[in-house]
Protein backbone atom coordinates (compact mmCIF):
# COMPACT_ATOMS: atom_id res chain seq x y z
CA UNK A 1 0.00 0.00 0.00
CA UNK A 2 1.41 3.33 -0.99
CA UNK A 3 1.77 5.78 2.03
CA UNK A 4 -0.98 7.85 2.79
CA UNK A 5 0.81 10.90 4.75
CA UNK A 6 3.40 13.20 3.55
CA UNK A 7 5.49 12.13 6.89
CA UNK A 8 4.45 8.48 6.06
CA UNK A 9 6.10 8.83 2.64
CA UNK A 10 9.17 10.77 3.70
CA UNK A 11 10.10 8.44 6.43
CA UNK A 12 9.12 4.81 3.81
CA UNK A 13 11.19 6.76 1.10
CA UNK A 14 13.96 7.45 3.75
CA UNK A 15 14.11 4.08 4.63
CA UNK A 16 14.23 2.76 1.39
CA UNK A 17 17.17 5.08 0.32
CA UNK A 18 19.01 4.22 3.86
CA UNK A 19 18.56 0.55 3.91
CA UNK A 20 19.19 -0.43 0.70
CA UNK A 21 22.91 0.73 -0.12
CA UNK A 22 24.13 -2.83 1.34
CA UNK A 23 22.05 -4.84 -0.73
CA UNK A 24 23.41 -6.28 -4.08
CA UNK A 25 22.89 -4.02 -6.90
CA UNK A 26 19.88 -5.68 -8.54
CA UNK A 27 18.27 -5.99 -5.35
CA UNK A 28 17.94 -2.48 -4.92
CA UNK A 29 17.15 -1.50 -7.93
CA UNK A 30 14.08 -3.93 -7.55
CA UNK A 31 12.84 -2.45 -4.27
CA UNK A 32 13.40 1.15 -5.88
CA UNK A 33 11.66 0.13 -8.95
CA UNK A 34 8.57 -1.91 -6.94
CA UNK A 35 8.58 0.57 -4.33
CA UNK A 36 7.50 3.46 -7.25
CA UNK A 37 5.19 1.04 -8.79
CA UNK A 38 3.11 1.33 -5.71
CA UNK A 39 2.54 5.22 -6.74
CA UNK A 40 -0.77 6.51 -6.98
CA UNK A 41 -1.00 7.49 -11.08
CA UNK A 42 -2.77 10.29 -12.84
CA UNK A 43 -2.94 11.15 -16.67
CA UNK A 44 -0.60 13.53 -16.81
CA UNK A 45 1.27 15.64 -14.68
CA UNK A 46 4.84 16.33 -16.19
CA UNK A 47 6.20 17.24 -19.44
CA UNK A 48 9.76 16.74 -20.77
CA UNK A 49 9.34 20.21 -22.13
CA UNK A 50 9.06 22.02 -18.59
CA UNK A 51 11.94 19.85 -17.00
CA UNK A 52 13.84 23.04 -15.65
CA UNK A 53 10.71 23.12 -13.46
CA UNK A 54 10.10 19.52 -12.39
CA UNK A 55 9.42 18.94 -8.76
CA UNK A 56 12.60 18.55 -7.10
CA UNK A 57 12.58 15.24 -5.20
CA UNK A 58 10.66 16.18 -1.72
CA UNK A 59 8.10 18.51 -4.02
CA UNK A 60 7.21 15.23 -5.69
CA UNK A 61 6.57 13.33 -2.63
CA UNK A 62 4.57 15.88 -1.05
CA UNK A 63 2.17 16.31 -4.27
CA UNK A 64 1.98 12.83 -4.64
CA UNK A 65 0.72 12.67 -7.90
CA UNK A 66 2.61 10.45 -10.93
CA UNK A 67 2.25 9.78 -13.92
CA UNK A 68 4.52 7.25 -15.68
CA UNK A 69 7.31 10.11 -16.20
CA UNK A 70 6.72 11.23 -12.52
CA UNK A 71 7.51 7.76 -11.61
CA UNK A 72 10.46 7.65 -13.33
CA UNK A 73 11.65 11.03 -11.74
CA UNK A 74 10.94 9.46 -8.09
CA UNK A 75 13.45 6.30 -9.20
CA UNK A 76 16.29 8.22 -10.70
CA UNK A 77 15.66 10.48 -7.42
CA UNK A 78 16.06 8.04 -5.12
CA UNK A 79 18.44 5.87 -6.46
CA UNK A 80 20.93 9.49 -7.22
CA UNK A 81 20.17 10.16 -3.58
CA UNK A 82 20.96 6.93 -2.19
CA UNK A 83 24.59 7.33 -3.40
CA UNK A 84 24.81 3.00 -4.11
CA UNK A 85 28.22 2.43 -4.34
CA UNK A 86 27.15 0.02 -7.86
CA UNK A 87 25.94 3.00 -9.75
CA UNK A 88 27.82 4.25 -12.60
CA UNK A 89 25.54 6.21 -14.80
CA UNK A 90 21.91 6.55 -14.11
CA UNK A 91 19.57 8.69 -16.52
CA UNK A 92 15.88 9.47 -17.37
CA UNK A 93 14.96 8.81 -20.86
CA UNK A 94 12.10 9.47 -23.37
CA UNK A 95 11.39 6.74 -25.64
CA UNK A 96 9.69 4.72 -28.15
CA UNK A 97 8.86 2.15 -25.33
CA UNK A 98 8.27 5.15 -22.60
CA UNK A 99 9.60 7.18 -19.81
CA UNK A 100 12.56 4.82 -18.93
CA UNK A 101 15.39 4.95 -15.88
CA UNK A 102 18.60 3.78 -17.11
CA UNK A 103 21.11 2.52 -14.87
CA UNK A 104 24.71 1.98 -15.57
CA UNK A 105 24.59 3.27 -19.33
CA UNK A 106 21.55 0.93 -20.10
CA UNK A 107 22.54 -2.10 -18.22
CA UNK A 108 18.99 -2.36 -16.01
CA UNK A 109 15.95 -0.70 -17.25
CA UNK A 110 13.81 0.47 -14.74
CA UNK A 111 10.04 1.81 -15.13
CA UNK A 112 9.41 -0.61 -17.66
CA UNK A 113 6.78 -2.85 -16.64
CA UNK A 114 6.38 -4.30 -12.60
CA UNK A 115 8.80 -6.22 -11.01
CA UNK A 116 11.24 -6.52 -13.55
CA UNK A 117 14.38 -5.23 -14.89
CA UNK A 118 15.56 -5.33 -18.22
CA UNK A 119 18.54 -4.93 -19.89
CA UNK A 120 18.51 -2.73 -22.73
CA UNK A 121 20.34 -5.21 -24.92
CA UNK A 122 17.36 -7.13 -25.25
CA UNK A 123 15.10 -4.85 -26.12
CA UNK A 124 14.68 -2.25 -29.04
CA UNK A 125 15.00 1.41 -27.42
CA UNK A 126 14.90 4.41 -29.61
CA UNK A 127 15.70 7.37 -27.26
CA UNK A 128 13.97 10.62 -27.81
CA UNK A 129 15.75 12.98 -24.47
CA UNK A 130 17.95 11.82 -21.94
CA UNK A 131 18.75 13.78 -18.52
CA UNK A 132 21.45 12.54 -16.40
CA UNK A 133 20.72 12.81 -12.58
CA UNK A 134 23.94 15.32 -12.49
CA UNK A 135 21.86 17.29 -14.88
CA UNK A 136 18.91 17.21 -12.72
CA UNK A 137 20.82 18.00 -9.93
CA UNK A 138 22.05 20.99 -11.69
CA UNK A 139 18.91 22.29 -12.99
CA UNK A 140 16.73 21.91 -9.96
CA UNK A 141 19.55 22.65 -7.53
CA UNK A 142 19.04 20.05 -5.21
CA UNK A 143 22.13 18.21 -3.46
CA UNK A 144 22.95 14.56 -2.50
Amino acid sequence: MWPLTFEERLAQWYNLRTNSNNLELESFLTQVHDWWWRSPMVGRYLNWEDHLTWPGPWDLLDENRYCDLARALGMLYTITLSAHPDIENITITQSNKGNLVLINHGKYILNWTPGELLNIDSTNIEITRQLTGAQLQQNLGYNT
